[in-house]
């Protein structure tokens, strides 16, 4: 079977041709590192990590970079909040090392770097120069805009003509720009003060809250040839893209909500500077829904993905996360996650079943089911045909459904049991739903689990002993030994807590 995706670009289904036969180029549009993920934000990454673990399981090897935002008025906005940081690079640290945490507890694929904005303002810079020296864009008073008249081919993306495009970027730009719809590529100086508090939280206590503008943070800012300032938005992702991948990639995944302005500014730049297809495939998730609106930080309408784990797990939300194709408006509500919970367990309970049975002096070498063998063979093919559907992640769940109500027939009517057949449904379950739909099964009984978070309290109890007793450096080196073992710990006001 052949995989055909939905390209926004041409607005076609197509088949999916990487320009590499063995190896793909994906490049995920990763978040601005001011707010807590939200279930929003965890459709993207588990859709691009579908996307990636199926591309695996069809042979090619997969290049994925995922970026970090980490430069941006609204991280600028969150400095001084005493739970956050001092200042933006603090900020942004602290929401990358919980965005990493909540990645691997929705056992997420690791892309193959994570780059952020303040590490590539050299390639940043140097872009921006190439674009003005091509005449693609031009200097204002230090700030550096792309001129969108240029690009004969802008709008491509969203289809809009530029004449019908309004003006992009803040309001004090205008009177700088030859047209309306020109995007800064390189700010002036830092953060205004203007834009500080129009970010601000109200509910979030910050140092330097007088009313002087002096008393707000204005952010990083670096030399360039135009003089102090920042990248603008667009451009970071053209530069991260063409430093970790090529001038011109297989895949760009986003969601739906970035198709305009920042992936059309993004197609414009990066072609305006290489004269060559910045991507081939443009893949756009759409929206998380709730009670009739997108789920958003900046509506207060979200669940946080930290929330949302520690409520449910990562399995449940991975359940509810790929119960409907990434290219379908996804609605969530207690009922849908109720929904999606109820569908894992009854995996959970499908894979368990298939595994002791296997493993039972039941299971016989010469006992034949056909209708189990022929079930397995149905779900595999319906699975691929799912995947291939440009990533139809809720047929490939229905197809394991289907597979779990044979197993469950097989393991009910009868006394001795098929052990070719459930060994090639396990199969089936680690591959399947396990290596691409990314779900963590796991049939080990419920005590030695137990013992296990018996343990982990033993050793967090140890270390809270070498802790009152100043012995520091032993007590981190416990906390890094349970990391490495697949144990996330958190620090709270109430003592340690843990995350097998």
């Amino acid at each position: 079977m052949t995989l055909h995706v939905s390209n926004t670009l041409t607005g076609d289904r197509e088949v999916f041709e990487p320009q590499d036969p063995e190896e793909v180029l994906l490049y995920v549009c990763g978040l601005t590192t001011s707010d807590p993920a939200h279930l929003g934000h965890a459709r993207l990454w588990v859709a691009a990590d579908v996307m990636h673990r199926w591309l695996e399981h069809e042979g090619y090897d997969v290049r994925h970079v995922e970026n970090f935002t980490d430069v941006n008025e609204k991280i600028v906005a969150r400095a001084g909040d005493p739970d956050l940081g001092d200042d933006e690079a603090a900020v942004a640290s602290h929401y990358i090392q919980e965005l990493l945490a909540e990645m691997r507890a929705l056992n997420l694929k690791r892309a193959e770097v994570y780059p952020r904005v303040s590490e590539h303002v050299p390639e940043i810079v140097d872009l921006v120069e190439t674009l003005v020296e091509k005449g693609y864009a031009y200097e204002a008073n230090g700030s550096v805009y792309f001129d969108v008249t240029s690009f004969e081919e802008y709008g491509k993306l969203s289809n809009q003509q530029v004449e019908d495009i309004e003006e992009q970027g803040e309001p004090d730009e205008l009177a700088e720009k030859r047209h309306p719809a020109d995007f800064a590529l390189w700010k002036a100086d830092g953060v205004s003060a203007d834009a500080v508090r129009e970010h601000r939280h109200d509910d979030h206590p910050h140092a330097g809250d007088g009313d002087a503008d002096a008393d707000l943070p204005s952010g990083q800012t670096w030399e360039s040839p135009w003089g102090e300032g920042r990248p603008g938005w667009h451009i970071e992702c053209s530069a991260m893209s063409m430093t970790h991948l090529d001038s011109t990639i297989d895949v760009h995944v986003g969601g739906q909500d970035l198709v305009f302005p920042h992936h059309e500014n993004e197609i414009a730049q990066s072609e305006a500077a290489t004269g060559e297809r910045f991507a081939n495939y443009w893949l756009h998730v759409r929206l998380l829904q709730t009670k009739g609106e997108k789920m958003s930080s900046s509506l207060g309408n979200y669940w946080s993905v930290g929330d949302a784990l520690d409520a449910v797990g990562g399995n449940v939300l991975r359940s509810f996360l790929v119960s409907t194709a990434y290219h379908n408006e996804a609605v969530y509500s207690e009922e849908t996650l109720a929904e999606a919970e109820e569908r894992f367990e009854r995996l959970e309970r499908g894979y368990e079943t298939a595994v002791e049975a296997c493993d039972s002096e039941a299971a016989r070498t010469k006992v034949t089911d056909e209708a189990l063998r022929d079930a397995v063979a149905s779900a595999r093919e319906d699975f691929a045909a799912g995947m291939n559907d440009d990533f139809n992640t809720r047929q490939a769940v229905t197809a394991l459904m289907d597979l779990t109500a044979a197993v469950n027939r097989h393991v009910d009517d009868r006394e001795t049991y098929d052990y070719r057949a459930l060994h090639d449904a396990v199969d089936a379950y680690e591959e399947l739903g396990g290596d691409v739909l990314g779900f963590a099964f796991d049939a080990t009984p419920d005590g030695d689990a137990e013992v296990a978070g018996e343990v982990v309290d033993l050793v967090l109890r140890v270390r809270e002993a070498e802790r009152e007793a100043g012995n520091y450096e032993r007590a981190d080196e416990l906390r890094d030994e349970l990391v490495a073992l697949g144990v996330e710990v958190q620090d709270t006001d109430d003592g340690p807590t843990y995350r097998l």
